[in-house]
């Protein structure tokens, strides 16, 4: 697999949903991957790229944005309150704003900054205990609370249980976000985005079918 055979099989996967081509923005996940492979991707003409860990963000993508200065970097992982600034300072998406204490901390740090990144609630769509975002029937007054504080919330994102099927948990997320006027949908990965696409993905999640195998975690 290959940057290019993904590009194609979005490009397909639009065009099957009666979708207007180019509508779905590819993340390319580069967490943990060797700088050498996120240059080559770099290299090949993409732009947007995902990371869960901030740490790990701010020790790659400076460097690379010297080089490649259009670099758009979307946070997908779980936000730690004491890492905001520096998120914020670093992306110019966060697909993870799951709950009221860091959604107050973005809004503060948004007025000393003087902006914020596009914003991206996640949903726990399986309300599975391990996994982070707000539960389904929370949603909507989460979402009401963000756009109280005047964040500039522009679609929710999910995870899917690995043991159910995905579509499932699309169709649900989708329906939250028609209801609640809300276009962006950050859902699907390597191994079900066509069926995230179909039902109306606008952000997909694509890591080692681009990379290859992560190194390390």
């Amino acid at each position: 697999m290959s940057l290019s055979d993904i590009k194609n099989r979005i490009a397909k996967a639009e065009a099957d949903a009666g979708r207007a081509a180019g509508s779905v923005k590819l993340i390319a996940v580069s967490k943990v991957q060797p700088d050498a492979r996120v240059r080559a991707v770099l290299d090949e003409g993409h732009r947007i790229f995902g990371e869960n860990r901030v740490q790990e963000a701010a020790g790659k993508w400076p460097g690379f944005r010297e080089d490649f200065a259009d670099v758009e970097l979307h946070l997908i992982g779980p936000l730690q309150t004491n890492k905001v600034r520096q998120a914020m300072e670093l992306a110019e998406a966060i697909h993870t704003v799951d709950r009221p204490k860091l959604a107050k901390t973005i809004a503060r740090l948004a007025q000393e900054i003087g902006r914020c990144p596009d914003l991206f609630i996640q949903v726990n769509t399986g309300e599975e205990d391990q996994k982070a975002g707000v539960m389904p029937r929370e949603a909507d007054d989460f979402i009401a609370e963000c756009r109280a504080l005047d964040l500039p919330i522009k679609g929710l994102m999910c995870i899917p249980p690995v043991d159910e099927a995905p579509s499932l948990h699309f169709a649900l997320l989708a329906k939250i976000a028609a209801r609640n006027d809300l276009n962006g949908l950050s859902m699907g990965m390597s191994g079900d985005f066509e069926q995230a696409i179909a039902l109306g993905a606008t952000h997909v999640r694509v890591g080692s079918a681009i990379f290859g195998e992560r190194v390390s975690e």
